[in-house]
């Protein structure tokens, strides 16, 4: 099963404001820059408790059509958005891509800070497209933290817009 990351960032490397606000980012992701694209090849998303939790205050569901695994031990939080299909699982990277990969899944867009730490470190991720934005918070949630060992990448492409984001595509290549 493939997993792939699309994640935007600031400038210096975060993801989220360190209270996990996402106020810097481009109302509505700003110009098209590939996610759409990107979403008609996946066919389920797993992401972190708390990144699910940041979701749910979002005005519409980003994903309808998509089935979302939420990585927690605990109940979820229900949500009315309308089109959201979701489900909590627990267990280790392997053992989540074991469990969908099983039941037919074939292209996982994994998501949210923590769960994407854990699924590169694990050498599960395959694919990163990460949207650089223009802006330096100073502070805040990493896309990256402590790995256990070299991750090394291949350069896919880089893509400019005219918003001044800048996005880089990379394979894992070990």
């Amino acid at each position: 099963m493939k997993c792939s990351v699309f994640i935007a960032t600031s400038l210096d490397g975060y993801i989220a404001r360190a209270d996990g606000s996402l106020d810097w980012l481009p109302p509505g992701g700003g110009e098209e820059h590939g996610y759409t694209e990107f979403m008609v090849t996946v066919d389920v998303v797993v992401m972190g408790r708390i990144t699910y939790e940041t979701v749910l205050t979002f005005d519409t569901w980003p994903y309808v059509g998509k089935p979302v695994v939420v990585l927690s031990t605990r109940p979820l939080q229900p949500t009315t958005l309308p089109g959201a299909v979701v489900e909590a699982m627990s267990g280790t990277p392997d053992e989540i891509v074991a469990r969908l990969a099983a039941r037919g899944s074939q292209h996982a867009y994994v998501d949210g800070g923590i769960t994407v730490q854990r699924f590169l470190d694990a050498g599960l991720i395959q694919r990163m497209i990460i949207t650089r934005i223009p802006v330096v918070l100073g502070r805040g949630i990493p896309l990256f933290g402590p790995v256990s060992r070299d991750i090394r990448l291949e350069h896919v492409a880089t893509r400019s817009y005219q918003s001044g984001m800048v996005q880089s595509e990379y394979t894992i290549t070990a």
